[in-house]
């Protein structure tokens, strides 16, 4: 339901031509946006870095059950995001981030709800917002 909120925000904000037809014509870079990348961002942000803050005792703590790993994770994950996003669509990645980093505390370190989740929020992005 957050992704729903999200992506009718982004929407309502940015109003893209939407166009999912550019999925039949690359349908790899699809696959790419919806599966590679969010696996392996997850590896990388959620696992290693995540799984690293959360081992540090400054960063054990927790604001409103976020915990301050997470916060990191999810601001170093967004700062990424402004290379190749307009900044408006980079700042939209924190909201996601979190409940990703949510969802890796919650489950003790377990990556699949995170990927999941990562999956299901592009795959969303990707064919309302396009690839611009």
């Amino acid at each position: 339901m957050a992704a729903l909120l999200v992506w009718v925000l982004l929407y309502w904000v940015n109003t893209p031509k939407v166009n999912i037809l550019w999925v039949l014509t690359s349908p790899l870079l699809f696959l790419n946006l919806i599966l590679l990348q969010p696996v392996l961002e997850e590896l990388v942000f959620r696992g290693l870095l995540q799984g690293w803050l959360i081992e540090q005792d400054w960063a054990k703590g927790q604001v409103s059950g976020i915990s301050f790993a997470n916060i990191i994770t999810s601001l170093l994950f967004t700062a990424l995001h402004f290379i190749h996003h307009e900044p408006l669509m980079a700042i939209a990645v924190v909201a996601p981030s979190l409940v990703f980093g949510y969802f890796r505390d919650r489950y003790n370190g377990w990556l699949v709800p995170c990927i999941g989740l990562h999956c299901f929020y592009n795959a969303g992005f990707f064919l309302i917002f396009g690839t611009d």
